[in-house]
């Protein structure tokens, strides 16, 4: 096995990528660059009925968006190739022939009439159905048949699976298998509760166990970082290892992303009931849309921030992180073995801490579209500064709207509890405002912040008896940013319009 760490994604093409999936190729992702590795990326189309058109291009694109892409995949740098296991087919027969010949595999002819007839029959009798050491000696595979009638068989073209031999009854050597997981320290196995895993179907395609392992070994796999649901299987993977006398790569499984309430494995239902992602891209499908972080508006930089906490820190307080001060502090030994809460609100707040780092010329382009789509066509200049005086309130660039509209469109009703500000001796006060807005030349924020402050100064008047008042009337409520920063954004003239429009009306 090649001493270059060589770590891979491997996904089936069954659907959109779960954002459990995306930590998993993020975590690969990271420790092959933290060790100067290879991250690959391997499709898993073995199971033909499962296969859904566009799921591979789903998941590279998914890839690429978050900054994560593979540096061996289908198409680019296929060094061990091909990338994808259905057009490796015609390898893993003869490993399967080889298990057979080595004694540590069987063929099995039992109908699926037959095992639901067991399995019935048992579950009757209080017990489970198992295919193993126990079961197989009383089943139709070449354990129980002679040489000749099996080759009779399986030239009759006698429908058959191949199944592993876990656990030989007389072999008591082989009771219990002890191995170590980077996470989990030392797991252990009792190989007689296990069942004897089907291998390789007569269609001629693998199971994802054979296929696996036999991939993982010729493209020299050095570690397996995935999923906590896979550990029943490493028994199996060890022992297959073993069988085909193959250096086995180091295992590390992780912990799970859980629920944000309650216990279980976070799912889409939970996203469409609390109203949050579980894909990195939007999926369109038969039974709907399903939504995505990039069209949520989330950065990828803040998503995969996230995910790298979710079960794993540096030991430090720090929680702003690079992709590339993650790859140089990522470490499997600091990855927990409990399973890590999904926190929506969380989530939003690492996209807020990330919207502040993008440049305002950047969101503002970002934020003209939107604009554009209302039938606005906004002022650059003036679109930068309005970004700037709003964005601290925002987490996503889509809020920008409901936090600046009134920039853009003098309101047409008014907050009825803010109104209660609107006193009696109030439209006097505003037309000597408007008054006071006329004289000014220099209309910047800061001066005519400083003007309209002298004007109330000089004649004694009180700050709430102007300011209230003066906000509503520009905002048609008591909320936004800066007054005079509106003031000096949407101009003398339609600063004096809504003022003059608010006496009118309130």
């Amino acid at each position: 096995m090649s001493k270059q760490v060589r770590v891979r994604f491997a996904p089936s093409p069954t659907g959109p990528l779960h954002i459990g999936g995306v930590r998993t190729a993020l975590f690969n992702y990271l420790f092959a660059k933290k060790n100067n590795g290879v991250f690959y990326l391997r499709i898993e189309d073995t199971d033909q009925n499962r296969f859904v058109p566009g799921a591979e291009v789903y998941i590279m694109e998914a890839l690429n968006w978050l900054g994560i892409a593979p540096s061996e995949t289908v198409g680019i740098n296929e060094k061990f190739g091909p990338y994808r296991q259905s057009e490796r087919k015609d390898l893993y027969k003869q490993y399967a022939d080889q298990l057979i010949q080595s004694g540590w595999a069987y063929y099995a002819f039992d109908s699926a009439e037959t095992l639901d007839a067991q399995r019935k029959q048992q579950e009757a009798e209080g017990n489970s159905f198992i295919y193993n050491w126990k079961s197989r000696t009383s089943l139709d595979n070449s354990l129980t048949l002679s040489k000749e009638e099996t080759a009779k068989r399986i030239a009759n073209g006698d429908d058959y699976v191949i199944r592993f031999k876990m656990f030989d009854g007389e072999d008591t050597s082989r009771g219990t298998l002890s191995t170590q997981d980077i996470i989990r320290g030392q797991v252990d196995f009792k190989l007689d509760l296990l069942d004897d895993k089907v291998l390789f179907k007569s269609d001629g395609m693998p199971t994802y166990h054979l296929a696996n392992i036999v991939d993982d070994h010729l493209m020299e796999t050095t570690h397996v970082i995935r999923g906590e649901e896979w550990l029943p299987s490493l028994p199996l993977h060890i022992l297959l290892y073993q069988a085909f006398g193959w250096e086995a790569p180091e295992f590390a499984h992780l912990p799970l992303i859980l629920k944000p309430i309650g216990n279980g494995k976070l799912s889409k239902r939970d996203g469409d009931k609390m109203g949050f992602p579980v894909f990195p891209l939007e999926w369109k499908s038969e039974d709907g849309i399903s939504s995505g972080y990039r069209e949520k508006g989330f950065f990828p930089e803040a998503v995969v921030n996230f995910l790298a906490l979710l079960g794993w820190n540096d030991g430090t307080d720090q929680e702003l992180f690079s992709l590339e001060e993650l790859a140089e502090r990522f470490d499997l030994n600091r990855v927990h073995k409990a399973g890590a809460k999904f926190d929506p609100e969380k989530n939003k707040w690492f996209n807020h801490q990330y919207l502040q780092k993008q440049s305002d010329e950047s969101l503002a382009n970002s934020f003209a579209s939107i604009l554009v789509e209302k039938g606005i066509q906004p002022d650059p200049t003036n679109l930068v500064k309005i970004v700037a005086a709003i964005k601290e309130r925002a987490n996503f660039v889509s809020e920008f709207w409901e936090l600046s509209a009134f920039f853009f469109e003098a309101p047409t009703s008014y907050d009825e509890k803010a109104a209660k500000n609107w006193k009696e001796e109030t439209p006097v006060l505003i037309q000597q405002l408007i008054e006071v807005l006329n004289t000014i030349e220099d209309f910047t924020s800061v001066n005519i912040e400083t003007i309209v402050k002298e004007w109330m100064t000089t004649n004694e008047i009180g700050m709430g008896k102007v300011m209230q008042p003066f906000r509503l009337s520009l905002v048609g409520a008591l909320k936004g940013p800066h007054l005079f920063d509106i003031v000096e954004l949407i101009g003398k003239k339609e600063t004096i319009k809504r003022l003059e429009k608010a006496i009118a009306s309130l």
